[in-house]
Formats: structure tokens, C-alpha cells, sequence
């Protein structure tokens, strides 16, 4: 497991570039191999048609990530992984932020039951 979920404004489509956010947003959480099965990793961003934003007077964007994790990692650990994603996110819109009114934000979703998976992506990292 972990899972990234990034939900974005329809506006960004344009000069947002998702692709790379998603390469920056694994390549960020990738560095903490101690703590992110690379086996596991899955990002993936949906673009949002329906949404206001503040007052709905502007074209304002948001861009909201979730970051799924099993149980049993150290609130250390959390924070280091999260301070990475939030930075990458914030790296990759920094021009754009610059330039128009923009929202972002994160959580961080840890479960507390166990999780349903089946994966033999593993297999090949274990090689």
C-alpha cells in the first residue's frame, strides 16, 4: 500500500503538466525506502469538473492530495514522507502559484484495520 490521490481543478489542466506531478510525487516518496514499499506505490491524480471554489467569483484551483499508509509506521516517519510529498507538490505548482489564485493541501489517512490486497508486484523489487 501506499496509495496517492491527488485531486485537481480542471483549470490546471492546461499548465498543471499531471503527468510529471505524478513522476515527482513517486520519485519524492521513493527516497524514503525504509518506510514506501516501492512494490506497492500507486499515484494517481483525477481531474475535477464539478467543484466552487471560496466565493465561485474567480477562477480559483485547488489541488487536494491524499496519502493512504497501513498501520505500523512511526509518527516520525509519517511526517518525514509527508514533508517530502507536500514539498514536492509544492515545488511542482510553485510557478503557477506565483501567477494565479491557488489552494494546496494534504492529508495523510493511516489505516487502522487491517487492508484487503493481493500483490505480486513485490516480486520483482525482491529479486
Amino acid at each position: 500500500m501506499p496509495h496517492v490521490i491527488i485531486e485537481y481543478t480542471d483549470n490546471l489542466r492546461e499548465e498543471g503538466n499531471i503527468p510529471e506531478l505524478l513522476q515527482s510525487v513517486n520519485d519524492a516518496l521513493l527516497t524514503h525506502d525504509d518506510v514506501i514499499p516501492i512494490g506497492g506505490l500507486r499515484t494517481r491524480a483525477i481531474e475535477l469538473h464539478d467543484y466552487v471554489v471560496a466565493d465561485g467569483a474567480e477562477d480559483d484551483a485547488f489541488v487536494h492530495v491524499t496519502l493512504k499508509l497501513g498501520g505500523g509506521r512511526t509518527e516520525d516517519a509519517i511526517k518525514r514522507v509527508g514533508d517530502s510529498l507536500f514539498e514536492a507538490v509544492q515545488t511542482h505548482f510553485k510557478n503557477i502559484y506565483e501567477k494565479r489564485y491557488l489552494a494546496l493541501s494534504m492529508e495523510i489517512f493511516e489505516f487502522t484495520r487491517p487492508t484487503y490486497k493481493q500483490n505480486n508486484i513485490h516480486l520483482r523489487y525482491k529479486k
